[in-house]
């Protein structure tokens, strides 16, 4: 369980942006503690999240706002479909991690795509709300396999109940993988697909993401980030800490740091969420790749490329040191599809769709919306 002074921390900054709002043990109190600390919070975070279902209300006439429940591969499952016009084209996002559920901050982060989109987010197997209600017992099926008939389940749903002939497939990270694989085997349910953060070459790509990452500090001056990168080396690393440290220096040269720490406290004020649900949200992303990293990191760029039957995009933030630009290139060049294009964020990197949402949705609407007519 989250620890109460964390959590009311991060309440207490979210309050800040509430004018003269005080709420008992959040302002110039130390952070509340106990049984008692907890129901305070709870209490700060009831006003913080009635505040955003209020901001982030679809009020429009024919707009969409929806969370519910569906069944796909024998478990239910959590999924939000939200826009302001349901004659607009659906896409499906898929959140990486893997179980790096988007749900619960969403509803700001994608605010501005619901004018041109009507978004479908989903708590896939193992991640989020979907962990919460399954418990952890749900891990042993957790497959690349598994996951990629459970979104394939959930497209035959949605373009049944939203009256689509087909749907625009979103794959951030872990996502671009299961995108791939549900684009690949159900062709006929998707219009495009659009893969970001693209997971390229698995057995390539930390060597390939070290490399940018040195050349990179070393440009900078940053002795620190040498030598850390230079201590660890290139994979393969004997334990996690290479990889730790290839993460650090990712995040920190493209910003993504502040970026991640903006998702829980979005997350924490989510509207409708509980601390149990953001608990679970961060419990899933360890379930998840416990399970599915072994798998994903086994994968050749051979069952990642080859034929498509759909378009495929690759948007890449310019400055991505975890899914290095270079690679994602490659794929594009030798894959094969009906149409495909590899189209570069300057100032991005591997959150590119997340912070710098509203070019990917620029791209998104001049590029590949015209698919769907």
């Amino acid at each position: 369980m989250l620890s109460s002074s964390l959590l009311a921390l991060v309440a207490a900054a979210l309050l800040e942006t509430v004018p003269g709002l005080r709420v008992r043990g959040i302002h110039a109190q130390p952070a509340p503690q106990g049984a008692n600390g907890l129901q305070a919070l709870e209490e700060t975070m009831a006003v913080v999240r009635n505040r955003n279902a209020r901001d982030y209300a679809i009020t429009s006439p024919n707009g969409i706002d929806e969370g519910r429940w569906v069944p796909l591969g024998g478990i239910e499952q959590w999924i939000t479909i939200r826009g302001e016009d349901r004659q607009n084209p659906v896409i499906l996002f898929l959140h990486g991690g893997p179980g790096d559920a988007s749900n619960p901050w969403a509803y700001a982060g994608f605010r501005s795509w619901l004018r041109a989109f009507t978004v479908v987010h989903w708590d896939q197997r193992g991640a989020g709300r979907t962990l919460g209600r399954n418990g952890t017992s749900v891990a042993a099926t957790l497959t690349i396999d598994r996951l990629t008939q459970d979104g394939i389940e959930l497209a035959e749903v949605l373009r049944e109940s939203l009256h689509k002939e087909r749907i625009l497939l979103v794959g951030h990270s872990w996502g671009s993988t299961l995108g791939l694989f549900m684009a690949k085997r159900r062709p006929d349910l998707f219009a495009a697909f659009i893969g970001t953060g693209h997971v390229s070459d698995p057995a390539r790509n930390y060597a390939v993401a070290h490399a940018d990452l040195l050349r990179h500090a070393e440009a900078l001056r940053d002795r620190r980030a040498v030598q850390e990168l230079t201590d660890v080396g290139p994979p393969p690393y004997p334990d996690g800490r290479g990889y730790s440290v290839q993460r650090k220096w990712s995040n920190l040269f493209e910003g993504a740091d502040r970026f991640i720490a903006s998702t829980f406290g979005l997350a924490l004020g989510a509207p409708g969420y509980t601390t149990k649900d953001v608990a679970d949200w961060i419990d899933g992303q360890g379930v998840s790749a416990e399970r599915l990293v072994p798998h994903t990191s086994a994968l050749t760029k051979e069952q990642l490329g080859g034929a498509f039957r759909v378009p495929v995009f690759v948007v890449q933030g310019a400055d991505d040191y975890t899914t290095p630009v270079s690679l994602a290139r490659a794929f594009v060049q030798e894959i094969q599809a009906p149409r495909k294009a590899f189209i570069v964020i300057e100032g991005a990197g591997h959150f590119a769709v997340f912070m710098k949402a509203d070019d990917f949705l620029n791209i998104l609407v001049s590029r590949v919306r015209p698919l769907t007519r």
